[in-house]
């Protein structure tokens, strides 16, 4: 057989495989008789249809009326009452799990529709969900029946819910019922006790409550504790004391793991509502209590705890001794390191399961962290709580040093001018090994670094500065490690978290160390969204960069290498910095670098750049001022006619013709307030550039009069000793010259009154307005100016050497 006919009989084979498939396909569609099951008289109006289909139609069709029972009720309530719903209330006697489900939400919907709400209605509507409420299938059925009826609680009179809800909830209560009908019972009771006045609450639902917190099934217990919390608050604090403090205080020493921990977390919500007596005397030593037990032999309840520990320390805080407070800070350490060695420093192993648990307790003291730095005090800290925080932070389980992440900017924020104290936690979470805790670090980045940087808030004279130069290489390195991950959206969510640099750090280091690598990331990284973030995220630093030269070397390379370089996905790039550099930077510095050369893409072989040119083609010429650019504005519509001459491409030729009918009506279709408005914030842009320049000139100044004067006092000092070496043993006080006066004034003044000058500009008209250029990636405002950093402070080193942004980059 020549291999010609093997394929041919395989092809045969596969055709009757797929006939012996096909037949089975065939004998599965629906048949006529089903059809004929399925229709339905189009003569019947919408409720003639309902009972129908409830009475005679498939699973199906029934479902679809009840799910469209709202509809039905809004266009004819009276006859829909009448005779759709006394079928609906058959119907879900047999019916299904969905219908029973699509019937909960749709008798909800009816119930929170306010122009339907009629005694009659609801009345029959409460009977249905009533009827249901104990349905056979607990854990779904019932579930969503008793959540329609507690959201029902929040709409309905309250003269409705204590005839039909109250008073039927009474035998269903009782220890006789079933264990479902009592915990449905505990949940009503905690609902309808916020509807009533206290007199009500205490006449008719307070004795309910006592006896299901009696009640023999831990489950009913336990739920029934978790609702005394509202119970509380319908009654008041008085009745409170008298008549919940008890109950709590007894299901507090429950035999039950789950009814001590519903205890133990009402009374925490409680504590305000109880006097300082009570916390005193009642509540301190039954907490204190609790923790001691759950701490020795119940790690599942120690774990939700740990969760309410720091709102207990709180709570409790005003009514503690010195050694009471003393205890609940040196407990909450004990429960910081547990599971990660043994009381005698020895490590031990535990099973997955207490390791899990462990690993619970911590994450949730990692949670309550900063309420605990208020507990002890941010004096405190470094005595008390630094390493808690450095064991937080250096935790063997990700999940613990995520959320102690996620909480660092509040612990800064009460450090205050001590934030240099966890320099160090910061620098070692930065270069995590996980990309988790990377990612929950930068969700408050922006606001970390500039307290960090700025001292903290409050900062004195006396605080401590964070050394900047050792935070460099620690976002250096974790921008790499996100560059090197798959997980690109944390990597374009650190690169617009980085946009917040030129308010924390100088011009220099952000030259040096970071505008060269947002360059690379744009022309080497596969994932546009991550190119278009560092775009973003370099015209930011461009926007911001202090220096002339440094600020035309980009522009240069951005210009040869992205708008005329060999790759069209570098020229498109290009185009997207001009979209971004027209939002960030005035219409005269974008006319000025960029709109000339993103003309020149007119002429671009690719098909994408000139259609990506053609839209952006009326935000180009919303940046020319005429009659100052009108040879721009030339240029622009020569490059229109040579589109519409030469253009070959049809999809561009289209959007072409598109863009020509935008230019046309541009001046007359956008309002003069508006026009207004754009010019205002453009003219501020422009301010705000002028003023760079003109804050370098000043630093400038400021270094060559420094220079001279060295120089100059050098050449004063040879004179003075060359002098003293010629007077006689007993020398009389030398004259100062014309020359040394001119030079002491200058050197005691002139400086000063530099500086000054540099730091009044710098003060008033920068730091007066607030940084938020950077800080979302979407459509940021652009005029905002940001808070410098002076190249001459943090800067770490003193090397001026010039570098060449065009050469490739190596790690400093």
């Amino acid at each position: 057989m020549t291999f010609n006919q093997t394929c041919l009989f395989g092809q045969i084979d596969d055709l009757q495989d797929l006939a012996l498939i096909e037949r089975p396909i065939r004998r599965s569609l629906t048949t006529a008789e089903e059809i004929e099951k399925l229709t339905v008289d189009e003569g019947l109006n919408d409720i003639e249809r309902a009972v129908y289909l409830l009475s005679s139609g498939q699973d199906v069709q029934r479902a679809s009326v009840v799910v469209n029972l709202p509809n039905l009720v809004r266009q004819n309530p009276a006859e829909t009452f009448r005779r759709v719903v006394p079928k609906v209330r058959e119907v879900l006697h047999v019916a299904g799990v969905e219908m029973q489900l699509a019937a909960a939400a749709s008798f909800l919907t009816i119930l929170q529709d306010e122009l339907i709400l009629i005694q009659t209605h609801t009345h029959s509507i409460l009977q249905i969900i009533l009827l249901n409420l104990y349905h056979r299938d607990a854990a779904v059925v019932s579930t969503a029946w008793l959540e329609t009826l507690l959201s029902a609680i929040d709409v309905l009179p309250k003269e409705t819910i204590r005839q039909e809800i109250l008073n039927p909830l009474v035998p269903k209560a009782q220890l006789s019922q079933s264990l479902q009908s009592r915990l449905a019972s505990c949940r009503v009771l905690g609902k309808v006790a916020g509807k009533f006045e206290s007199h009500i609450v205490k006449k008719d639902v307070l004795p309910l409550v006592r006896s299901l917190c009696q009640d023999v099934e831990y489950e009913v217990r336990s739920c029934m504790c978790r609702q005394l919390e509202c119970i509380a608050k319908g009654i008041g604090a008085e009745h409170t004391k008298a008549v919940i403090l008890p109950e709590l205080v007894e299901l507090a020493r429950d035999e039950g793991s789950s009814v001590r921990l519903a205890a133990f977390d009402t009374i925490v919500n409680l504590l305000e509502m109880f006097d300082n007596d009570d916390r005193t005397c009642i509540v301190f030593p039954l907490v204190k209590t609790f923790c001691e037990k759950c701490f020795k032999a119940d790690e599942a309840v120690l774990a939700s705890l740990t969760f309410q520990y720091g709102k207990v320390c709180h709570g409790l805080s005003g009514s503690f001794t010195e050694d009471q407070h003393v205890w609940f800070l040196e407990f909450y350490k004990k429960l910081c390191v547990l599971g990660l060695q043994h009381e005698n420093g020895h490590s031990e192993t535990y099973s997955l399961e207490l390791e899990k648990k462990y690993e619970s307790v911590r994450k949730n003291c990692a949670y309550n962290f900063p309420a605990m730095v208020l507990f002890a005090e941010p004096k405190n800290f470094l005595s008390e709580l630094y390493p808690t925080f450095s064991s937080l932070c250096h935790d063997p389980e990700i999940a613990v040093r995520r959320t102690t992440a996620n909480g660092f900017h509040e612990v800064i924020k009460l450090l205050g001018s001590s934030v240099h104290l966890i320099q160090k936690e910061l620098i070692a979470l930065l270069q995590d090994d996980s990309l988790e805790v990377l990612d929950a670090l930068m969700d408050n980045l922006p606001e970390i670094l500039e307290l960090v940087t700025s001292k903290g808030e409050g900062a004195g004279s006396e605080s401590k500065q964070v050394n900047v130069p050792d935070l460099i290489p620690a976002l250096n390195a974790a921008e790499q490690k996100a560059a090197t991950s798959l997980k690109w959206r944390i990597h374009e969510k650190l690169l617009q978290k980085y946009s917040c640099l030129p308010r924390v750090i100088s011009s220099d280091q952000i030259y040096f160390r970071f505008l060269q690598r947002m360059f690379t990331i744009i022309t080497t990284n596969n994932v546009l969204p991550v190119q278009r973030q560092s775009a973003r995220t370099l015209c930011v630093f461009l926007r911001y960069n202090r220096k002339q030269e440094q600020r035309q070397e980009v522009i240069n390379k951005l210009v040869d290498q992205l708008g005329q370089g060999r790759s069209y996905w570098n020229r498109l790039r290009f185009l997207d910095i001009c979209e971004i550099v027209i939002e960030l930077f005035s219409k005269s510095y974008f006319c000025k670098y960029f709109l000339v050369p993103a003309l020149e893409l007119v002429n671009d072989p690719v098909a994408n750049v000139r259609f990506k040119l053609c839209n952006m083609l009326p935000k180009l010429k919303s940046v020319i001022k005429l009659p100052t650019d009108k040879h721009l504005l030339q240029q622009l519509e020569f490059c229109v006619r040579k589109l519409l001459c030469r253009e070959k491409d049809k999809d561009v030729m289209a959007i072409v013709r598109k863009t020509v009918l935008e230019l046309d009506k541009m001046d007359i279709t956008e309002p003069y307030q508006k026009r207004h408005e754009k010019d205002q914030l453009d003219q501020k842009k422009e301010k705000e550039e002028n003023l760079l320049v003109e804050m370098e000139q000043l630093e400038k100044q400021q270094t060559e009069g420094k220079s001279s004067s060295e120089k100059l006092g050098k050449e004063v000092k040879k004179s003075k000793l060359s002098r003293s070496r010629s007077l006689s043993c007993n020398p009389s006080p030398p004259k100062l010259s014309a020359a040394e006066k001119s030079l002491k004034s200058t050197s005691s003044t002139s400086p000063v009154t530099s500086k000054s000058s540099l730091q009044h500009i710098s003060d008033d008209l920068l730091r007066s307005h607030h940084f938020s250029v950077a800080s979302t990636s979407t459509a940021p405002s652009a005029s905002v100016p940001v808070l410098i950093r002076s190249n001459t402070v943090g800067n770490g080193n003193k090397d001026t050497r010039k570098i060449n942004i065009r050469s490739k980059r190596t790690n400093p």
